[in-house]
């Protein structure tokens, strides 16, 4: 043997050396990230991929070669490579690949360097959950450097497979993928088609998007102490009126006369305030918020302990006149806060000069005739970043429709809330979309006529808990029908 051949025989020995430690590396890295990804299943809920999202994602893994149309090549070899990605919009993306693999000529015993691009298309299913599993399709080439004086071979390839990506957090994702490559080895397609497998492990890093960097640092020159998470801004009041799941709010407007900057219940207001007292007498499990109102005559710190002082003459009514325990009433005022007519004419400071008084019922509605106002959550449970009903929230929904045929000259709007993850806009039309989804099924399904029917979208708006944790955001993904009773007494 002459000393080139032995010093080639000392390189292919080396890198054969160098491979198979790679190899058991590799194993390690994967098992590794496999436990990760199960980890991550346990862990905290992220959002998944985000429209508008670069990402980097290296990876490892192997390339089998089809031994029956390429036995000069050993079968089973490692890989390396890196994808770049762009997320067009939640569910479709593209990446262009690159990759390496250490493939051998088995009769030469020689190692051969293989080098692979592609552009590819992902599906991504479930794109705004933990675990997104996505389809993937694309095409490019193929370089094999024989060397020793043998031409390069260059390629055409299609591939076809998927994966799946373990969000550990909002833009760091775990990920496993496999492929089906064919290898034109030849320009008649119908002849020479090779078929390769690719399988692989890897990371994603995703940078900007729709979610981008909303807590980001900026840098500092010298070490610092980590800031805070910086908290969500307070909540506000729950307003009286918002409804529990299993409860029900009726709502009545008790439009009465006062003396001039008096607190006085007067006499021709007590029938209207009967109908509070003989209802809540009836149905002794029941509670109440009295909220007193003005309109802006004066000024704001008059009208606000105005409005308590009246919304409190109520409650002490309704205790000495119709025996309501005190500790089932409670008085809230509001000033002239909260309008519900223009203030600039008499009419207007008319309507807001008010007493509401919102009944909190746990019972069934149908037994009980109607009062101005009827608000109730619908527990209704959407998929991620989906709109569509389930057939098993039919009895839910039914609660509003058998409500509106027994009283067919109600109407009804329909709330859809959100939590915050996700745009400000995206929660925004996600929200519409679920409230029309309510009033077409109620109309499909119910034969509720469209024109009793109104939907109104408030995405992440109106929280009624924090969005930090999973119980908050659950409280914040809501239906409320708001139907309006209009009852001939």
């Amino acid at each position: 043997m002459n000393g080139a051949a032995l010093h080639s025989k000392q390189e292919d020995f080396l890198t054969e050396t160098l491979l198979t430690k790679e190899a058991t590396k590799m194993k390690k890295i994967t098992s590794l990230m496999v436990v990760l990804a199960l980890l991550a299943l346990a862990g905290t809920v992220y959002a998944g991929e985000r429209a508008g999202a670069f990402s980097i994602s290296p990876f490892v893994g192997g390339y089998m070669y089809d031994e029956d149309e390429q036995p000069e090549l050993q079968k089973n070899r490692i890989l390396s490579g890196l994808r770049l990605g762009y997320d067009v919009t939640d569910s479709f993306g593209v990446e262009l690949v690159g990759h390496y693999v250490w493939a051998k000529d088995k009769a030469r015993d020689k190692h051969i360097d293989a080098w692979s691009y592609r552009l590819d298309l992902l599906y991504n299913f479930m794109p705004r959950s933990t675990v997104v599993p996505y389809l993937a399709m694309g095409g490019g080439g193929q370089i094999l450097k024989y060397g020793s004086g043998l031409d390069d071979r260059h390629d055409g390839t299609f591939n076809l497979g998927g994966g799946v990506k373990f969000f550990m957090t909002d833009s760091f994702a775990l990920r496993l993928d496999a492929r089906h490559i064919l290898d034109f080895a030849n320009e008649d397609l119908d002849d020479d088609i090779i078929h390769n497998w690719e399988y692989s492990a890897g990371l994603s890093f995703l940078f900007g998007g729709r979610e981008a960097a909303v807590a980001a640092v900026s840098p500092v020159t010298t070490p610092a102490p980590e800031p805070e998470a910086k908290p969500e801004t307070p909540l506000e009041p729950m307003p009286a009126a918002e409804p529990t799941p299993g409860h029900h709010k009726y709502c009545v407007t008790l439009q009465g006369e006062y003396d001039i900057d008096q607190a006085v219940v007067r006499p021709e207001n007590y029938e209207e305030i009967a109908e509070v007292g003989n209802f809540m007498k009836k149905y002794p499990t029941t509670t109440a918020v009295i909220e007193g109102h003005t309109d802006n005559v004066g000024s704001a710190s008059h009208n606000m302990e105005l409005s308590q002082r009246r919304a409190e003459s109520v409650v002490d009514h309704l205790v000495t006149k119709f025996g309501i325990d005190r500790s089932r009433l409670s008085a809230k005022g509001f000033g002239f806060t909260r309008p519900i007519a223009d203030n600039t004419t008499n009419e207007g400071r008319q309507k807001n000069r008010r007493i509401e008084a919102i009944v909190d019922c746990a019972f069934d509605v149908q037994q009980v005739q109607p009062p101005d106002k009827l608000c109730m959550t619908l527990v209704i449970d959407f998929d991620s970043g989906k709109a569509d009903i389930k057939p098993q929230y039919r009895s839910e929904i039914a609660r509003v429709a058998d409500y509106m045929k027994q009283y067919p000259t109600t109407t009804a709007l329909i709330e859809g809330h959100t939590d915050n993850t996700g745009s400000a806009a995206a929660n925004m039309k996600l929200s519409q979309q679920r409230a029309e989804n309510v009033v077409n099924y109620l109309v499909d399904n119910f034969g509720i006529d469209r024109s009793r029917l109104s939907a109104k979208g408030y995405g992440s708006t109106m929280r009624l808990a924090y969005n930090n944790t999973p119980e908050g955001r659950q409280k914040n993904r809501r239906i409320n029908a708001v139907i309006d009773c209009v009852i001939t007494k």
